[in-house]
C-alpha cells in the first residue's frame, strides 16, 4: 500500500494494528538476576498512541495531521512489519494471490491494495 493510499479511516485501522503487532514483540531482560520477557515499546516511541488519538479526534485539523504523522511513518517500518499489519487487517493484494483463490476475482476496499 503507497502512503498516499491512506484515508484517515485506514490509516487508524492500520495504526492499531500496528500498536497491535510491536506490542506482541518480546525482549528478554535481566531483572534481579532473571531473564524476564518484556513487552515492545517500540509503539511509544514511533509516537503511535499519539497518532491514533489524532486521528481518533473530533478536529478535522487533529485528524489531518495523524493522517500526515502516520503516512511519514509507514514508509520507514520493514517489510515484514507491514506485512504483519496488513495480514493482521485481512489486506491483500489480488494480483498476488493464486487462481483458486476465491478473493482473486474481488477487488479488495478501496485503499487496501499495495
Amino acid at each position: 500500500m503507497d502512503t498516499t493510499d491512506f484515508t484517515i479511516e485506514t490509516a487508524l485501522e492500520a495504526a492499531i494494528s500496528l500498536t497491535q503487532v510491536l506490542a506482541a514483540r518480546r525482549h528478554r531482560r535481566k531483572v534481579m538476576g532473571q531473564d524476564v520477557l518484556v513487552p515492545g515499546q517500540l509503539g511509544e516511541a514511533l509516537h503511535l498512541p499519539r497518532i491514533i488519538r489524532r486521528l481518533q479526534s473530533k478536529q478535522i485539523r487533529q485528524r489531518d495531521l495523524g493522517l500526515e504523522d502516520f503516512q511519514s511513518l509507514w514508509p520507514t517500518l520493514s517489510a515484514s512489519t507491514r506485512d504483519k499489519v496488513r495480514q493482521n487487517l485481512g489486506w491483500y493484494d489480488p494480483s498476488k494471490l493464486d487462481w483458486d483463490d476465491k478473493r482473486s476475482n474481488r477487488r479488495p476496499l478501496p485503499g487496501a491494495e499495495d
